[in-house]
């Protein structure tokens, strides 16, 4: 979509999914296992909370597969949220919220009480653990009975040293590879962004508020389900696995 800006918004959630399958090759399987989960345990009309949006990237997939689903997107990044915004503008089916996940209140923004699932995806890695689990107890409030909460992101096993050395330097090799043959990182994508006449002064106000990287915690799938069912869900397990990331599925 062209706006009256002459942003292409489109192309800008293109190149963001661009940039991202560089450090996740197997990005589209994942939200391919979260949304056959959403539709096996809540059905094709499920009203979802797209936790830390970004460009609203889950949200684009779950409305793709579900026309009749509905979305609330909750971010604090201001140039992801525009980008966002600018993608979906004019779609009664999208709403956008900015707030601090950190932030206590956070869930007194949202336009609902109750949602049948809560998604994010490589996101929540830049919260440390105990922020992280008072999040899974303040997402446990927001997901109806019998709805679920899905969280993909990094999850490293610390008791397998030499499984993850030999996965991490195979990675990076294939990186290394895929850079060589054009492939925008994570700090190239930003610099563009920050020559865009529309996106320049979002993205300044981005790196105001993290800094030039966050990183938080990347506690194995057996902690995050573990938590998940102590914050008040009655099941919890990883439903996806690539060598490095897990699909982690909660039930409340």
């Amino acid at each position: 979509m062209t706006t009256t800006t002459g942003t292409d918004w489109h192309a800008w959630q293109e190149s963001w999914d661009r940039q991202q399958e560089w450090y996740m090759p197997d990005r589209e399987e994942r939200f391919r296992i979260m949304l056959d989960m959403v539709e096996a345990l809540v059905g094709p009309e499920p009203r979802v909370l797209d936790l830390a949006c970004g460009t609203g990237t889950i949200t684009a997939r779950l409305l793709a597969r579900f026309p009749n689903a509905t979305s609330t997107g909750v971010d604090l990044d201001p140039a992801l949220l525009t980008i966002a915004e600018g993608t979906f503008a004019g779609d009664e089916r999208v709403s956008f919220v900015t707030a601090d996940l950190t932030d206590p209140e956070w869930p007194a923004r949202l336009p609902h009480d109750a949602y049948d699932a809560v998604l994010t995806a490589t996101a929540l890695h830049w919260l440390h653990s105990e922020p992280l689990a008072a999040l899974y107890g303040q997402v446990a409030e927001l997901v109806r009975d019998g709805g679920v909460f899905m969280n993909a992101d990094h999850m490293i096993d610390e008791s397998t040293p030499r499984i993850n050395a030999a996965e991490r330097t195979q990675r990076h090799a294939r990186m290394d590879q895929a850079k060589a043959d054009g492939a925008l990182d994570w700090a190239e994508w930003w610099a563009l962004a920050a020559q865009d006449p529309v996106l320049a002064a979002p993205t300044a106000r981005r790196f105001e508020i993290y800094g030039e990287h966050a990183e938080g915690d990347t506690p194995s799938a057996a902690w995050h389900a573990r938590v998940l069912r102590e914050k008040g869900f009655g099941e919890a397990r990883p439903v996806w696995r690539s060598p490095s990331d897990t699909l982690i599925l909660a039930v409340k």
